[in-house]
C-alpha cells in the first residue's frame, strides 16, 4: 500500500513541474526549484519509477539479490529524502504536504524492509 501511495504522490508532483514548466500553472512550488531535479531528471519521475519497480519486487522479495538490490534502492530513496527534506525546513522554507508524505513513505519503506529482512528473504 505505501508504494501505491507512493505512486500517488511521485505523480501528482511529477505532474505538477510538468504543468509549470509548460506555463500552465504559475505559482511558486517547491517542484520549481533547483532541488526538484536530480541530474535534469524530475523528482516525480524519480519516485514514479522507484515505486513501481519496488512494487514489482514485491513477490520476489524473499529472493536474496531481489531483496538487496530493493534495500539498497530504498536506502537511497532514503537518504534523498532527508536531504530534500532539510531543504524544506532550512532552505526553501516552504510547505510541502505531498513532499512530506513522499518523505515519509520513503523512510517508512526504508524501515520496513530493513527490519523485516528475516521474514522477506528467509520466509518466517
Amino acid at each position: 500500500m505505501l508504494c501505491v501511495a507512493g505512486i500517488y504522490v511521485a505523480a501528482y508532483m511529477f505532474n505538477k513541474q510538468q504543468r509549470i514548466e509548460r506555463g500552465e500553472l504559475i505559482e511558486d512550488s517547491v517542484v520549481s526549484t533547483p532541488r526538484a531535479k536530480l541530474g535534469g531528471v524530475s523528482n516525480g519521475l524519480f519516485g514514479l519509477s522507484y515505486y513501481v519497480a519496488l512494487l514489482l519486487c514485491v513477490p520476489w522479495l524473499h529472493d536474496r539479490w531481489v531483496y538487496t538490490a530493493a534495500l539498497i534502492a530504498a536506502a537511497l530513496a532514503a537518504a534523498y529524502s532527508l536531504y530534500l527534506a532539510y531543504s524544506l525546513l532550512f532552505v526553501t522554507k516552504r510547505p510541502c504536504v505531498y513532499c512530506w508524505a513522499g518523505h515519509s513513505i520513503n523512510w517508512l519503506l526504508f524501515l520496513i524492509l530493513l527490519f523485516e529482512r528475516r521474514l522477506l528473504v528467509t520466509g518466517g
